[in-house]
């Protein structure tokens, strides 16, 4: 799927144990909402707002709405880690689920 102009993308994340799962919401310009998940899914939504509920109760949070105390407690330092990055959603795929080293 092409990127609209004006589309907004935020990033999610879940941890299982030691990994970490990525998802990210892209908001549309007509007020619509996407999921890709990290089996390379495109989860649609009538809007943001059913998007990220859906992500909460699957249990992530967004990445902007953490703090260092946060990250810690899920196993990693924010300073260590970056949202995934790829020319095309493919290529984000890989990178979309990522072990943690071994919690103390």
């Amino acid at each position: 799927m092409s990127l609209d102009d004006n589309a907004h993308d935020e990033w999610w994340l879940a941890t299982l144990g030691n990994t970490l799962i990525w998802a990210r919401l892209r908001i549309r310009e007509a007020g619509t909402a996407e999921v890709l998940d990290s089996d390379g899914n495109i989860l649609p939504y009538d809007s943001p707002d059913t998007a990220r509920a859906a992500l909460m109760d699957a249990e992530f949070v967004s990445w902007d709405g953490l703090d260092e105390e946060d990250a810690l407690a899920r196993g990693f330092s924010l300073a260590d880690m970056t949202t995934p990055a790829g020319p095309h959603d493919d290529a984000l795929i890989p990178h979309m689920v990522r072990t943690l080293g071994i919690r103390a």
